[in-house]
């Protein structure tokens, strides 16, 4: 991603403006609920999900969460800087059941599209 690893982490760890920050489009609302935010995506899906850990060292955030679609959901982000001004976003996302995988592969792909366009200034 063409963008500085820690303009990046600063939008991922500010998990209650994920629909302005950094996702906007693809995440429509957000709202924090305690240890947990409310998103809502722009296809109408709405999940809340725990946030699990920021670590600010390891520039991660973990997730999970659960809906009437989902039985298990668990997800990270980890930025690392990948050269100047650059940096390689890993998102890595565990559900069941295993059918589910083939409605939130795509809307991974969404929210990633979303995030290099807000990321990235285009």
């Amino acid at each position: 991603m063409a963008a500085e690893l820690a303009q990046v982490w600063d939008a991922f760890r500010d998990v209650g403006e994920v629909h302005r920050r950094l996702a906007p489009g693809f995440v429509t609302d957000c709202r924090l609920e305690g240890e947990a935010r409310v998103v809502t995506f722009a296809n109408g899906f709405v999940a809340r999900e725990l946030i699990i850990d920021i670590d600010e060292g390891a520039h991660r955030l973990a997730y999970s969460a659960r809906s009437e679609r989902l039985q298990h959901h668990n997800a990270s982000f980890q930025v690392f800087e990948d050269g100047s001004k650059r940096c390689r976003v890993v998102w890595i996302a565990d559900v069941l059941p295993h059918a589910a995988a083939a409605s939130v592969e795509p809307m991974m792909d969404a929210g990633v599209a979303a995030m290099r366009k807000t990321l990235e200034g285009r």
